[in-house]
C-alpha cells in the first residue's frame, strides 16, 4: 500500500492506495461529479483508493483537480516501479451512449500526454469540464507513464469525461497487468 500526502497553500491531498485490488474507492473532493470520476478510475482500473482533498474550491476547483492529479500520479508511480513482469503497453476504448474515448498507455517511466479532445468547457455540475485535462496532464507526469486521450465521437460532456476516465482506467489496469511470460523489464534497455 502507497500512502502519500501532499500539503499546499492551496490544498491539502491525502490517499492511500492498493495498486492491485479490487475497485474499491472512497473519495472526497468537495467537486461531486470529480468524485464520481475518480471513484469510476479506481472501480475499472481495479485499484483500491481513499482519498481526500481540501481545497480552496472557493476560488474554484482547478487546485483541487490538479494537486489530486499530482498525488495520485505520484503514488502511482511509486506502487508501480520498478517495473518489471508487466504488459507495459495498452490501448483501451470505453464507451458511455454515445461517447466514445480512447487510451493508449505505455508504462514507460517517461511522461509525456497528448490529449485529442475538443474542448469540454462548461459545466458538468460544480465540475469544469476543461480541468479534466489537467487532472490527466498532472497524474500522467507525476506517474511517467505515456498516455495519448482521443475522443472518437461524443456530444454530452458527462457522457465524454467518463468515458475518457474509463478508457485511461481500462488502458491502465491492461497495461500493469502482470504477464508471466515477460522475464525481468519489458524494455530492450534492460530498464523503464
Amino acid at each position: 500500500m502507497v500512502v502519500k500526502k501532499r500539503k499546499t497553500n492551496e490544498t491539502d491531498v491525502s490517499l492511500k492506495l492498493e495498486l492491485f485490488g479490487s475497485g474499491k474507492c472512497a473519495v472526497k473532493t468537495g467537486i461531486g461529479f470529480f468524485d464520481h470520476m475518480i471513484a469510476s478510475l479506481a472501480k475499472h482500473a481495479l485499484i483500491d483508493l481513499e482519498l481526500e482533498c481540501e481545497g480552496d474550491l472557493i476560488v474554484d476547483g482547478h487546485h483541487t483537480v490538479e494537486d489530486v492529479g499530482i498525488a495520485l500520479g505520484s503514488a502511482l508511480n511509486e506502487a508501480i516501479f520498478p517495473a518489471s513482469g508487466i504488459e507495459r503497453f495498452a490501448d483501451r476504448i470505453a464507451i458511455l451512449d454515445e461517447a466514445a474515448a480512447q487510451c493508449a498507455i505505455d508504462v514507460s517511466g517517461r511522461a509525456f500526454f497528448s490529449w485529442e479532445v475538443p474542448s469540454l468547457e462548461g459545466k458538468i455540475g460544480e465540475f469544469d469540464g476543461e480541468l479534466a485535462e489537467e487532472f490527466f496532464r498532472a497524474l500522467v507526469a507525476n506517474a511517467k507513464i505515456s498516455a495519448h486521450i482521443s475522443l472518437i465521437r461524443g456530444s454530452n460532456r458527462h457522457h465524454i469525461a467518463e468515458a475518457i476516465f474509463k478508457a485511461f482506467a481500462l488502458a491502465f489496469r491492461s497495461a500493469i497487468a502482470p504477464n508471466e511470460r515477460v522475464v525481468g523489464v519489458p524494455s530492450l534497455k534492460g530498464a523503464l
